[in-house]
């Protein structure tokens, strides 16, 4: 009989000969933990009377009564001279227990969304869930699929928020590097074959899905382009992987138009998408959404049955009524200014990084998002120098790369800097006071 991971290999050689059109099989994907989730009663009750008629008499769950409610009304004053105001039932349902995949009508909104921006093949056979924020719903699908010592498949560099979900199960990293356009498919093609070629121990088990953060990435802010989108996809395909496409910084791409999706070219139902508010409306709202195969989202909504019940209704009504008020044409304007916004920032920083680091260190201009991902030369590792003598001597914070490694125990001499929040002029200081840190260190390093 042959093991585990000739069967595996038999099974991927098939796959390249013959890939089938879909996804045929989502339970593979599924751990037994997540097998052993069943729908709650009281939950699938929420669902129904999200639907029923007006007229059915509702006397199975233990809604609060919104005559307990404190608050009469809730009203917004938004910065272009526009207000949102809720009140009456509006703010009684956005005060109320809600179904778990999400408040109706911003699910509708979601789902309108999606065809608008990614027009995804068979948008009717995938399903939305709104989750407290993008973290929350690549956390829970993560959670799904994941067992311990799973290998899984990430970039070099990985958003550090992945990794932390990631290390609890000990997983074995297939780790492949990034260039200025993100993940190298013929890398990652390298990669999962020599992971194959390894070894023939036949408890070996194949990843299950692969994680990118395709647009304005955290921390490098490369932007994919659509050639090696479909690229990866082929790979992911011929080894059969899911792509969690984890895109909360969609909208904050410096280019003219938006990046065509992953989700945008999913003809085999292998593609889970975690969408945001979070950089574009507020963080604090704690909103996002993930989109999905049926069979993987009710699996999700079993998990937030079990958790957090929903997503904040109040949060919810709020996104749905600046939606409606900002209108697709208005939330495209919106976006073009968020990207001029942040766009403005990044140039500065730029230009203060040549002016005090030319020389100490070497970076690439992101193409999207928040951040400048710098290597400096002739310090091999800068934790000490972030962490330590860069807080308490120098009275400056920076990210020490070493939080985006699968590994972070290996020296590592990469770090991030956040153009989003700073004042321009502490841009200009702490960029100086990093040109200082870097030269003392060099120092430290010959003694």
């Amino acid at each position: 009989m042959p093991g585990m991971r000739s069967l595996w290999q038999l099974s991927g050689q098939i796959l390249r000969k013959q890939k089938p059109s879909v996804v045929s099989d989502y339970s593979y994907f599924v751990n037994d933990l997540a097998k052993g989730r069943k729908p709650s009663p009281l939950r699938e009750l929420m669902k129904m009377l999200a639907t029923a008629s007006s007229d059915i008499i509702f006397l199975a769950e233990g809604l609060p009564h919104g005559d307990t409610h404190p608050f009469n009304e809730a009203r917004f004053s938004l910065k272009d001279g526009s207000h949102i105001t809720l009140s009456g039932k509006t703010l009684t349902s956005a005060l109320q227990y809600g179904p778990t995949e999400g408040y109706p009508q911003l699910l509708q909104r979601l789902r309108e969304f999606q065809e608008r921006f990614h027009n995804p093949p068979g948008l009717d056979d995938r399903d939305i869930i709104a989750t407290v924020g993008a973290q929350d719903g690549l956390c829970k699908m993560i959670e799904l699929c994941m067992d311990f010592g799973d290998p899984v498949v990430v970039p070099a560099p990985t958003y550090s928020g992945v990794l932390a979900m990631l290390r609890p199960y000990r997983p074995e990293f297939l780790s492949v590097k990034e260039d200025k356009y993100g993940m190298c498919p013929y890398k990652l093609r390298d990669e999962l074959n020599r992971y194959w070629s390894i070894s023939h121990n036949s408890m070996l088990k194949p990843p299950k899905f692969l994680y990118l953060n395709p647009t304005a990435s955290n921390p490098s802010g490369t932007v994919m382009p659509i050639e090696r989108k479909k690229e990866i996809y082929e790979v992911a395909s011929d080894f059969n992987l899911l792509i969690l496409e984890d895109d909360p910084y969609y909208f904050l791409h410096f280019d003219d138009k938006e990046p065509q999706s992953f989700l945008s070219i999913d003809t085999e139902g292998r593609v889970i998408r975690f969408d945001s508010f979070s950089k574009v409306f507020s963080s604090g709202l704690r909103l996002g959404f993930i989109t999905g195969p049926r069979p993987l989202m009710q699996v999700v909504e079993y998990h937030m049955q079990a958790s957090v019940l929903h997503t904040s209704s109040l949060s919810q009504v709020i996104a749905l009524k600046l939606l409606d008020q900002l209108g697709w044409d208005g939330f495209i304007k919106y976006m073009e200014n968020i990207r001029e916004f942040y766009m403005k920032r990044r140039n500065f920083m730029s230009e203060v990084a040549k002016k005090h680091l030319q020389g100490k260190a070497e970076w690439t201009m992101p193409d999207g998002g928040m951040f400048l991902w710098i290597k400096v030369n002739g310090v091999p590792d800068v934790y000490d120098m972030v962490m330590k003598r860069g807080v308490h001597g120098k009275g400056v914070m920076f990210v020490p790369g070493h939080a985006f490694m699968p590994d972070p125990t290996l020296p590592c001499p990469y770090i991030r800097a956040s153009y989003s929040l700073a004042p321009l002029e502490d841009m200009d200081q702490g960029f100086a006071r990093l040109a200082e840190l870097i030269t003392e260190e060099k120092k430290l390093h010959l003694k």
